[in-house]
């Protein structure tokens, strides 16, 4: 029956031997069952196989007459099979706890089965098979929960299942039943075939209590039954316990699935999960100090269930925005939940180590005598044998060690389920009677706030709002723990008065999100954060406070230290993408999520100082082209009728994004072109533009990806959304404005079709390299610079940034009329290099003096500088005169070198 093994068989012998002093089990079965021990003999060589218990089972049923008298005798004496081979595996020839776990969820799921199977055929050959009223044979989905689900099972554990079927429906045989009564029927002999007890022992013990309505509820129920109950009535203990629920009998467990995962995995970051957890896992303690239960490695302080508790916590948090965390087993999402950095390595590890510990020892206890118990030994000749079991010399040393992973498990779980708002704050009272203005001024005059006055009047106005008045007791409480935090966190930072008014209106927009409160009441390091941000830029307070999603950003100090990894980030944001497909409004709202995630990861590196503008441009513009270039494919697949597999159209940028100069509220200057000669190319085309166009710029629960502007195509507002290429061309060379061939000189392929891509700036370099006239052109590129001066003057004293003389623009137009004017003479002068590099090109060409070139240049990253601190804060491009005047004297005397004026 197995293959035989290389070893000898008196050493699996002595294994037996040795085991039998650990396992009075073991001693009992190979004492009373004489064809035990041949069979042990032949399989302790590796580990058992599903295969091999159905082996086991067909060569023992045809002792009997059929197969129902044969189910019972014949699972037992399986279980006793498969629970002494792993005894003597486990304890002498070094089986691996993951060995141990799958092969007795292997042997649940065959006795399972197998019992299913025999039990219905006779259900069947009496009532028929049972059908939906469309004549769908139906089933019987069995899931697998707690350790059965996560392929975890001890080895003297109960299993927990749940009983559903899809459709209402009658049985189609001669005596007609209903569904219900078909597959009550049905689960009532499974579990009675399981875990009665008989002669011959039982297979396991069933426990039915976590299915709707626990124990008062019908022991099977239909989808629609599962779904109304999530619906209405499902609570937050039943999302944990769900995280592990497994399909077990069924095909149509993605039904099941549809229903199930939404309940359990929140779409949001559902940060409130941690105090529901934290008041289940309260509860389980009084239940264990009450039975003086403190010595159960399972329920104990520092128990498995605590790291069970600490994994599956971040699953409910993250879970629906992270599929990845939707595994079952516990060591594997330990293991997702430092890859992601949620928990330290170091924790991890520990975790980890004190898992198999406890589960070893979890195991060596019900080794003793087949006892479902989690509880250490209290007679002085078991606790040496568990000792001995664990490798330990004496009882005492192993104490010494549980102690040890108990403790390390206690802090763990301790950081992550301790609730920082229990402490009293010394603001609390100022937040309580925050209405009374006059005596909370002089409270934040103390703390160091320039106007308190004002403060103490936004707090009382929050304070006696209706929306506060109103807000449910347990968000309330949330909210009234943080205030005093916040005032004080603000307190700390420069500009506090700013600070606390924008983190008052992040409070506000989140008053009644109570996941966004837990979040920032469990992680005070978040707050502190949060207000550091608050207080160095208000275009970033905004943008928080527009998207407080992002709050998660700020519990991962990582993402201050680490630069960006586009190739990877699209390469996952691809995947996952793929994985929505065909849910377009999901698509879009995690593209928008991601996009926000990353522009913030690039803010707090900003605002740390670890960005130059430049290389902040960089990365926002090399976003923006992912962000291009993964829409245009999903977008296409919506134009039901479509005339070939992938779109021969791409996406140029202009401008900003062009120059790759993109700033954190830039727009996209963006045409649309086609290289397609089908007769229907021009009508899908547009038609591919105005989705892209759509999906960028729409606003969605998620918010918007980009501002979008269209009116640099051939013709403007009034031209085609989509342009072929050739008539781009041909536009270009005669039909465009000077001022349209200055743009040009930034313009680049972004997204899509490569080669298009490669074909338009072979048309840029062409349109760009034609001679022109210098004198013409110099009064052309004058003019438009009059325009857009005489459309920008105003009466402020104050310098314009980007408008005034000697500001960014006058460099963008000295460096495109170098271009424009020496390209034909001078190929490198096309490259779309950034406006320093041409600066620099000009200069080693002779075209304009190099040391005037050179300080141009710093002129212009000062001036950008400048822009991008305006910008941070929300204001305007216009600072006083003197603090630009060293940047602008030289673009002034480029500029009057070159246009004498």
């Amino acid at each position: 029956m197995f293959a035989s093994s290389p070893a000898p068989a008196n050493e699996y012998e002595t294994a037996v031997v040795e085991a039998r002093r650990y396992s009075r089990y073991l001693s009992r079965m190979l004492d009373s069952q004489p064809w035990l021990a041949p069979a042990l003999a032949a399989s302790l060589g590796q580990p058992l196989r599903a295969e091999d218990m159905q082996r086991f089972i067909a060569e023992r049923e045809t002792a009997f007459s059929d197969a129902e008298s044969a189910l019972g005798p014949t699972l037992r004496r399986l279980r006793s099979w498969v629970m002494c081979n792993l005894i003597v595996r486990d304890l002498r020839l070094g089986a691996p706890l993951a060995e141990v776990t799958e092969t007795m969820t292997v042997l649940a799921e065959v006795a399972v089965r197998h019992a299913h199977d025999v039990l219905r055929a006779a259900l069947v050959q009496r009532y028929g098979q049972p059908l939906s009223p469309t004549g769908w044979e139906q089933e019987l989905l069995v899931i697998g929960m707690g350790k059965l689900g996560g392929r975890e099972l001890n080895v003297s554990s109960d299993i927990d299942l749940i009983f559903l079927y899809p459709e209402d429906g009658d049985t189609g045989g001669a005596k007609v039943i209903s569904n219900f009564e078909f597959f009550e029927r049905l689960g009532k002999q499974l579990i009675k075939a399981l875990a009665e007890v008989t002669e011959h022992g039982q297979v396991f013990r069933v426990d039915m209590r976590l299915r709707p309505n626990g124990d008062s509820g019908p022991l099977v129920g239909s989808l629609d039954m599962l779904e109304n109950y999530f619906i209405t009535q499902g609570r937050e203990w039943e999302r944990y316990a769900w995280i592990k629920a497994r399909v077990m009998l069924g095909e149509r467990w993605t039904e099941l699935e549809k229903l199930s995962r939404p309940f359990v995995f929140r779409k949001y970051l559902d940060f409130g999960a941690i105090n529901a957890m934290r008041d289940l896992h309260a509860q389980i303690r009084r239940e264990v100090a009450r039975r003086d239960r403190a010595h159960n490695v399972k329920l104990g302080p520092g128990g498995i269930r605590e790291i069970e508790f600490i994994a599956q916590v971040f699953q409910l948090i993250r879970g629906g925005r992270d599929s990845a965390l939707q595994v079952r087993p516990t060591q594997k999402v330990l293991a997702l939940l430092a890859e992601r950095g949620i928990l330290a390595t170091t924790a991890v590890e520990e975790l980890g180590a004190a898992y198999v510990f406890l589960r070893r020892l979890e195991h060596r206890l019900q080794y003793l005598d087949d006892a479902q118990t989690h509880d250490l030994p209290q007679s002085a000749a078991d606790q040496q044998l568990i000792a001995e079991a664990m490798g330990f010399g004496s009882h005492a040393e192993l104490m010494t060690a549980l102690d040890t992973h108990r403790r390390i498990v206690s802090q763990h779980f301790d950081s992550v389920f301790g609730d920082p708002s229990d402490e009293d704050h010394s603001l609390d009272a100022t937040w309580q009677g925050a209405e009374d203005i006059e005596t909370v001024t002089p409270v934040l005059g103390e703390l160091g706030y320039r106007h308190p006055r004002s403060g103490a009047e936004r707090l009382a106005s929050i304070h006696a709002s209706p929306r506060y008045r109103q807000l449910p007791n347990n968000i309330k409480g949330r909210f009234d723990a943080l205030i005093p935090r916040v005032i004080e966190a603000a307190a700390s930072t420069p500009g506090p008065d700013d600070t606390l008014a924008r983190c008052l209106d992040l409070m506000e927009a989140i008053g009644r999100r109570g996941a966004y409160l837990a979040l920032l009441q469990q992680y005070p390091q978040a707050l502190r954060r949060v207000a550091d941000l608050m207080s160095a830029s208000r275009w970033g307070a905004q943008f928080l406070t527009r998207h407080p999603i992002l709050l998660d950003e700020m519990l991962d100090a990582r993402n201050l230290d680490t630069a960006p990894d586009w190739k990877a980030f699209r390469a996952a944001l691809g995947s996952e993408l793929e994985a929505l497909e065909p849910d377009m409004e999901r698509q879009m709202d995690v593209m928008r999520e991601q996009h926000h995630a990353q522009v913030f990861r690039l803010l707090t590196q900003d605002i740390a100082g670890l960005l130059t503008v430049e290389k902040l441009a960089d990365h926002l513009s090399e976003l923006a082209d992912i962000m291009l270039d993964l829409t245009l494919p999903l977008c296409w697949r919506r134009i039901k009728i479509r005339h070939r597999d992938t779109p021969r159209f791409a996406v140029i940028s202009y401008g900003k994004l062009g120059g790759k100069e993109l700033g954190y509220a830039s727009d996209l200057d963006i045409v649309f072109l086609y290289d397609d000669e089908a007769p229907e190319a021009a009508e899908m085309y547009t038609r591919l533009a105005q989705r892209t166009n759509t999906w960028l710029s729409s606003q969605t629960a998620a918010g918007q990806l980009f501002d979008t502007d269209l009116r640099l195509r051939p013709n403007g507002e009034s031209g085609m959304i989509a342009t072929s290429l050739e008539a781009f061309r041909k536009y270009q060379l005669e039909s465009a404005w000077v001022w349209e061939h200055q743009a040009l000189t930034r313009a680049r392929f972004s997204a899509g079709d490569r080669a298009l891509g490669e074909a338009f700036e072979r048309i840029r370099c062409e349109v760009l390299r034609l001679p022109r006239d210098l004198g013409t052109l110099r009064a052309e590129v004058l003019g438009m610079r009059h325009k857009m001066r005489d459309a920008h003057s105003g009466k402020s004293e104050l310098f314009d940034l980007k408008h005034d003389r000697g500001g960014l623009i006058d460099v963008e137009f000295l460096i495109q009329y170098l271009v424009l004017g020496h390209a034909h003479r001078h190929p490198e002068l096309t490259g779309n290099l950034g406006n320093i590099a041409l600066l620099r090109i000009a200069g080693e060409l002779g075209l304009i003096p190099p040391p005037l070139a050179a300080a141009c240049a710093d002129s212009y990253r000062e001036l950008r500088r400048l822009q991008h601190r305006q910008r941070l804060n929300d204001r305007p491009s216009r600072i006083h005169p003197e603090e630009a005047e060293t940047a602008r004297d030289p673009v002034q005397a480029l500029w009057r070198h070159i246009f004498d004026e």
